[in-house]
């Protein structure tokens, strides 16, 4: 017997501005029936895995005990460079200068979460203690 993992939910002030923001970075759309207003609100993947956003009353009042950790199709410093432009803000530059590490990021409501590197920049050969590295967070 086993579980499947459904979905990665998020406690928010604003559901709907949250899953907007999460819908470009992950490149999906909100469900169609999620409209401005709503309590809660849902993106799904094409893997089978839902985001889905809940409003709740309490704000953000310290780190993530679990946060995302995204693997981009381009590299990590353009994915980077794309998250900043709509509206993530960096936490921690944990990138090194023999191209391993990764990024750590808060959402609009503080959420971490971090971009790793891309699979083709693992594949190029890197040293295996880089993706040691990676793998371990």
């Amino acid at each position: 017997m086993r579980s499947t993992l459904y979905n990665v939910a998020f406690d928010c002030a604003d559901a709907f501005e949250l899953a907007q923001f999460w819908s470009k970075v992950v490149g999906h759309p909100l469900n169609d029936d999620d409209l401005p207003g709503e309590s809660t609100a849902a993106i799904a993947l094409p893997t089978g895995l839902h985001l889905y956003f809940a409003e709740v009353s309490e704000p953000k009042t310290q780190k993530n005990r679990v946060h995302l950790c995204l693997r981009p199709d381009s590299t990590r410093d353009a994915e980077v460079e794309r998250l900043l432009g709509i509206g993530a803000t960096v936490a921690a530059d944990r990138r090194n200068a023999d191209g391993s590490g990764w990024v750590v990021f808060t959402d609009p409501e503080g959420n971490e979460f971090c971009v790793l590197r891309s699979a083709a920049e693992r594949a190029a050969g890197e040293a295996a203690s880089c993706d040691r590295a990676d793998a371990a967070h």
